[in-house]
């Protein structure tokens, strides 16, 4: 029997590895699925975690220039509020990062999506994403003798134990630049995709996870560009 995306996921265009060329924008991503506006929720509720990783990158100073898909360039430049629902979703806290505010309203938001369309893919993703993210801020409170406590987001809706990221975290300590640890971090995010893909069921869980892929493939082409060059 074919699942219920077997057309519209046959005919995207494959995804290399890490560190290739995108085959394809998320907006032209978007563009593929026509009219089809569950779907296209679903993928911009994905595409907005790179959008917001743009929105912070610009407000500390480290890109000039946004190429956003979901919020709006004033949204992007922090001209415009963001979306009320990254606002509203989780509770407010003193927190010592009040990036942590967004990140915590944005995976909430997603969690949320995932328990109501049912998509086993996005829930896990919530889960990996926010136990990774916890792990390397217990590893970075632990070196500059800090409270882990104080730098821990959504715990409840968190994945598995920072313990199991030890390996990963060995290796990202271990980079030379920040900009290396970066990409040990999302090597690490792409071997998990490569597990829980849901490769050939057609549903909508592998739509979703053809969408984190693609995001991870864009945000390197940007590092890529955004790289300085070494001198001859």
């Amino acid at each position: 029997m074919l699942g219920q995306n077997y057309f519209l996921i046959t005919a995207l265009p494959s995804l290399g590895e890490l560190g290739t060329p995108p085959a394809l924008t998320p907006m032209e991503l978007l563009a593929h699925l026509g009219d089809e506006p569950a779907k296209i929720e679903l993928l911009k509720t994905i595409f907005l975690s790179d959008d917001l990783l743009q929105h912070q990158a610009f407000l500390a100073g480290e890109i000039t220039e946004l190429d956003l898909c979901v919020l709006s360039d004033p949204q992007g430049r922090n001209e415009e509020p963001l979306p009320d629902y990254l606002i509203s979703c989780a509770p407010r806290v003193d927190r010592h990062v009040p990036a942590d505010d967004l990140w915590a309203g944005y995976f909430c938001y997603v969690a949320g999506f995932a328990h109501r369309r049912k998509i086993q893919f996005l829930k896990d993703w919530v889960g990996y994403e926010l136990a990774l993210r916890n792990a390397l801020a217990v590893a970075r409170a632990k070196a500059l003798q800090l409270n882990p406590d104080d730098y821990l987001v959504s715990r409840d809706l968190s994945g598995p134990e920072e313990e199991e990221f030890t390996g990963l975290l060995n290796e990202w300590a271990a980079a030379p630049t920040p900009l290396e640890g970066q990409r040990v971090l999302d090597k690490g995010r792409w071997g998990w995709l490569q597990e829980h893909d849901g490769w050939f069921s057609f549903k909508d869980d592998e739509l979703a996870a053809y969408a984190v892929r693609l995001t991870l493939l864009n945000r390197w082409h940007r590092l890529a560009q955004n790289e300085p060059k070494g001198s001859d």
